[in-house]
């Protein structure tokens, strides 16, 4: 029986998920000149992009905001129902209204559309019914495509608020590449957690000068070992006369040349032509490089072109493993 249930579990689960799913592409299949006529109307908002709905659309409409603030456009979510009761000062002369609602008709949101009028505020309208009050009281009608919601009576918002749901990310982020926001800028919105934290330069995260592990190519594999254990990072840096990295040795290196440890130098046990990374460069981009490498640490150089290590980042500074798994 216990069986039998987990297998019809997991048969809804699927279902539920290719319904979604297939939405998402007759969704992507409608994307058209409103859409483009909506992520201008952003583009060209003086003020703040004002996003409201209820329900499930409320919540769908409360990280619509956070993701166009996220992503560079000014905004914030204002509580349809609330809006009657005080809130719809929250919209301003030269805001724009992003409203969500799978049926169109929601009545608690009629006080925002007068609202929006005696203003002169712009409305986008989301809605899967095309002749619905929100979507004749929009300016610019967005109009979602007429699937089954996925539960068994199909009423519970599902599969209608995921088709929102991407939509508002497809609005932020096309919005967010009209900007033309760099990495500088995402992470200068996103100074905490994890997206902070991968958007960080290298040279914020990467020990210096001091701990750099270095010696010249003529070092004995004696001093090889005693610098790599007084650096503690788990590898060695070669460096030639002018101070440019030529090469690293590994604990494998090592292992590998346990035969000829007494008389090799480190440039005949060094493995050459090691992988470098900018100081400018963000800890993301250190995570790809270590990655398609399956590397533990990089050395750190100023600029590109240079090949003077002033640091060295190891995964262990940036990540919690590595990123291709133990």
């Amino acid at each position: 029986m216990l069986r039998h249930l987990t297998e019809q579990h997991q048969t809804i689960g699927r279902q539920v998920i290719t319904l979604e799913a297939d939405a998402l592409n007759q969704l992507a299949s409608m994307i058209n000149g409103q859409f483009a006529a909506a992520v201008t109307a952003i583009l060209d908002c003086d003020q703040r992009v004002v996003v409201s709905g209820m329900g499930k659309s409320g919540h769908i409409a409360r990280k619509v905001a956070a993701t166009l603030a996220a992503t560079g456009t000014p905004a914030h979510f204002v509580h349809a129902a609330e809006a009657a009761h005080g809130d719809a000062g929250m919209v301003m002369p030269g805001d724009l209204l992003l409203i969500f609602s799978n049926s169109g008709d929601t009545p608690e949101l009629q006080p925002l559309y007068a609202h929006a009028a005696r203003l002169g505020v712009a409305i986008i309208g989301v809605s899967r019914n095309r002749d619905s009050l929100l979507l004749r009281k929009a300016d610019i009608a967005l109009q979602l495509p007429q699937v089954a919601e996925a539960c068994t009576a199909s009423m519970a918002p599902t599969t209608s608020s995921t088709m929102m749901l991407a939509l508002g990310d497809a609005l932020a982020v096309a919005a967010m590449r009209g900007r033309g926001l760099s990495g500088d800028d995402i992470r200068a919105l996103h100074p905490g957690g994890e997206i902070g934290r991968r958007m960080r330069a290298v040279a914020d995260v990467m020990h210096g000068a001091d701990r750099l592990p270095l010696v010249p190519e003529s070092a004995s594999m004696a001093s090889v070992v005693q610098v790599m254990t007084a650096k503690r990072l788990g590898m060695t840096g070669v460096v030639d006369a002018a101070g440019d990295l030529v090469g690293v040795i590994s604990d494998g290196d090592l292992r590998r040349h346990i035969g000829d440890v007494v008389t090799a130098t480190a440039r005949a046990v060094m493995t050459p032509s090691p992988k470098l990374i900018e100081q400018t460069a963000s800890v993301e981009d250190a995570l790809e490089m270590m990655r398609a490498h399956r590397i533990t640490l990089l050395f750190v150089v100023p600029a590109a072109g240079s090949r003077a290590p002033v640091g060295a980042v190891q995964i262990y500074d940036i990540a919690a493993s590595p990123p291709w798994g133990q």
